[in-house]
């Protein structure tokens, strides 16, 4: 019968000692330093005594390559293990079983209980000085694997050179190794419990090989010096409610592109980098009018063709486009130009590629186990077991971790109403009912609840946005008044009514009109987005200008009629990268936007306009500072179905910042329209889509227009104008002559 330490050293070399570190390194026996070491690319191996320079041979005490020296010291003392490998090459490392844990109890405590709100600074892998040693230190769950080891383009990608320890029963993996460097590739080989060998990337890593391959990489985060502080107080003072919120959201490897070098790419261009980038499209976004970008998913993702919503790297912002000190870099410029970055976040689900997440120990880890519950069945993927605490604290964690180490302003979650509801895209049999017998997924509530609350904790004003699709009651409520706690949601509800109403012939229009004034119903339901997103353009939906019926002057007056009423209805704005030159065809992730259309007049007059739109829109307080309540909006007629128009006026806090907004979506042009008069006073058109210089037919009202006392529309006074054809024009009331009792300030 073996002897107990003979056993360990039999499980260590076959893999199966969840603590080498009892048997591997320094330790104590019977009063005397007795040293292991189990390394089979090893032809002989030594110790040197540190203190006086001394080499001890060890001793081959297995054939199979385990090393063992017995000394005459009473005591321990620094050393290295000096190597001679197979090949006659001599070097010297320190032992990485020669050093305690670089996790205490409390960080697996709080890990296992799902409340280690910074958990990414101790799993993964990070850069370490241990009593004066450089080194790496790695850390990963995995509780249901019998091996976890770290191979590397440092140790040959041999599993059996650095083995891991458990902590305790954490399931907590732990090693580090002295002597690794930045730059160095990574993997985690997991002997799953059915003794399958999977090589796994690392889930918090911070860095990754290029797509297509897979390994992670040895990354230190303190690599960059910010210059945002100016922006990140003034974001801690102002809320974001009453400011205007103007996003151009983007696909980074399709803005715009370049040759790419590489014999073996697929298009012969590539995206731009990320400082690249920051020298491109920061400045163009300003430029533009826009007060936020707001990027498809930036983390790490094995697929071009899922847009970044299959996230294998969670903690790695991806390596297509350059380094997280660039990504750094690109953030940073945007704040030093007064621009916001928020992300696209995707907690819902995440994909089954085999160095991902997915039967990462050999278990259902991070999804769950009951296919009912743990597959996407239309999109392929796993869904997150929210009921697991350190699943919830990996996603919570990462949140934070955007926040906290990039600086990001927001996060756009993904797929909200995936997560809420467990019959989404089920058919009957296919979903299993909570323990109410519900549809919904009271894990996932709980789980955005407590997101939303922690993220708010550390990080006050940042916005956490809901790409949910439902009427799930109460998204942006806080969570102690019994809502999610999102700041804010898309209005996916509008979205879907104005791009129908907007894509049918103006001549049917008028029997459709409810289409876009119901939004107004529910307007203050919630902190509403108004989106024209990427998912709006794609899949045979045409673009934003294709949408438009009639011929080819009219898809151009219409678009700038759209996206004028756009800008007037109330809530925040999103327009998709393209929409805002008239990009013609459907948008190609692989393809860089049709740049060259602003060579021609009908695209560039278009793009003119559009800056012009966002500036008016930032610049009128009445558009931005009352969203989400009835007293930043009034109808004045949305019943004038049998000319398909619309007016409307947005008011802002002061009751003197007032416009009032007329949108005609017919060809039709009107010389006399009147329309009820909010004050008696004088009105000027100050915007008007039809604008020659816009494309348009120039059909304005260049005199100041004075009020009658013609009842009109509920009103007192009425004002008589010309309409131009598919068209939106704004007004403003000339407050200081107006004649009425004086409003309260």
């Amino acid at each position: 019968m073996l002897s107990e330490i003979s056993r360990l050293i039999d499980l260590t070399i076959r893999g199966m000692n969840k603590d080498p570190h009892s048997v591997l390194g320094m330790h104590i026996v019977d009063g005397r330093v007795v040293v292991r070491v189990y390394n089979p690319h090893s032809r002989s191996v030594a110790v040197k005594d540190l203190h006086n320079g001394r080499l001890y041979p060890m001793e081959r005490i297995d054939d199979r390559g385990f090393y063992q020296l017995v000394a005459d010291e009473p005591d321990m003392f620094p050393y290295q293990l000096v190597h001679t490998t197979l090949d006659g090459v001599t070097y010297s490392v320190f032992d990485p079983y020669c050093f305690l844990p670089t996790l205490s109890e409390y960080d697996t405590f709080l890990f296992n209980q799902g409340n280690h709100h910074r958990i990414y600074e101790k799993l993964g892998c990070h850069m370490r000085e241990i009593n004066g040693v450089r080194g790496a230190s790695f850390a990963v769950w995995a509780p249901s694997a019998k091996r976890v080891s770290v191979v590397g383009s440092f140790n040959q990608w041999d599993g059996r050179i650095h083995q891991m320890r458990m902590l305790g029963s954490s399931g907590v993996w732990e090693l580090f190794i002295p002597g690794v460097a930045p730059g160095d590739l990574y993997k985690y080989e997991i002997k799953t419990p059915s003794d399958e060998l999977y090589i796994k990337a690392d889930p918090y890593a911070f860095h990754a090989e290029k797509p297509p391959q897979t390994a992670s990489r040895i990354y230190g985060m303190d690599d960059y010096q910010w210059n945002d502080l100016d922006w990140l107080e003034r974001r801690i003072r102002e809320p974001i409610f009453d400011k205007p919120v103007n996003i151009y959201e983007v696909h980074l490897g399709s803005w715009q592109q370049e040759p790419d070098p590489d014999p073996d790419s697929e298009t012969g261009f590539r995206g731009l980098s990320y400082r690249q980038l920051a020298e491109r499209l920061v400045p163009y976004a300003r430029e533009m009018g826009y007060t936020h970008l707001e990027l498809l998913p930036v983390m790490e993702h094995p697929y071009d063709g899922s847009w970044g919503y299959q996230v294998t790297g969670y903690y790695a912002v991806t390596s297509r486009f350059g380094t997280p000190a660039d990504f750094k870099y690109f953030v940073d410029k945007c704040h030093q130009n007064g621009l916001g970055v928020i992300l696209d976040w995707v907690p819902a689900h995440f994909p089954k590629d085999g160095h991902g997440l997915a039967r990462f120990d050999g278990t259902a880890l991070y999804e769950y186990e009951d296919r009912r519950k743990g597959e996407h069945l239309e999109w392929g993927t796993h869904v997150f077991n929210y009921g697991r605490n350190e699943v919830r604290n990996f996603l919570i964690a990462n949140a934070l971790f955007w926040f906290d180490e990039y600086h990001v302003d927001g996060l756009r979650v993904d797929a909200v109403a995936s997560m809420l509801y467990l019959d989404y895209c089920r058919k009957p049999g296919e979903w299993i009912p909570n323990e109410y017998g519900g549809r919904e997924n009271l894990e996932a509530v709980e789980f955005i609840k407590q997101l939303n609350t922690t993220v708010y904790q550390y990080f006050p004003n940042v916005m956490m946005i809901a790409e949910e699709s439902t009427a799930w009651p109460q998204v942006t409520a806080p969570v102690h008044e019994g809502g999610l706690g999102f700041s804010h949601k898309w209005n996916m509800g509008w979205m879907n009514d104005f791009l129908r109403y907007v894509g049918m012939d103006s001549v049917y229009r008028k029997h459709h009109q409810n289409l876009i004034t119901f939004s107004l119903m529910y307007a203050w339901s919630e902190n509403f987005i108004l989106v024209l997103s990427h998912d709006e353009v794609v899949h045979g939906k045409k673009s934003l200008l294709d949408k438009m019926p009639g011929d080819y002057w009219q898809k151009f007056a219409g678009l700038r009629g759209a996206l004028g009423y756009f800008i007037g209805h109330p809530g925040k704005k999103l327009l998709f990268m393209g929409g805002e030159f008239g990009q013609f065809i459907e948008w190609k992730y692989k393809e860089s936007l049709d740049w060259h259309l602003l060579d021609y007049p009908m695209h560039r007059m278009l793009h003119n306009y559009v800056k012009d739109l966002n500036h008016f829109y930032t610049g009128e307080k009445a558009l931005y500072e009352v969203d989400n309540h009835y007293d930043g909006f009034e109808w004045i007629d949305c019943s004038d179905t049998e000319h398909s128009i619309v007016s409307f006026i947005r008011k802002g806090k002061d009751w003197r910042d007032m416009l009032v907004f007329v949108c005609n979506f017919t060809p039709a042009v009107h010389d006399n329209y009147r329309i009820g008069a909010p004050l008696d006073t004088v009105y000027n058109e100050v915007f008007n889509s039809d604008l020659e210089k816009y494309g348009g037919s120039n059909v304005v009202n260049e005199r100041p227009i004075k009020a009658e006392p013609i009842p009109w529309h509920g009103k007192s006074w009425s004002i008589v104008l010309k309409i131009p054809p598919l068209a939106t024009i704004v007004l403003r009331p000339e407050t200081e002559k107006f004649r009425g009792l004086a409003a309260e300030e």
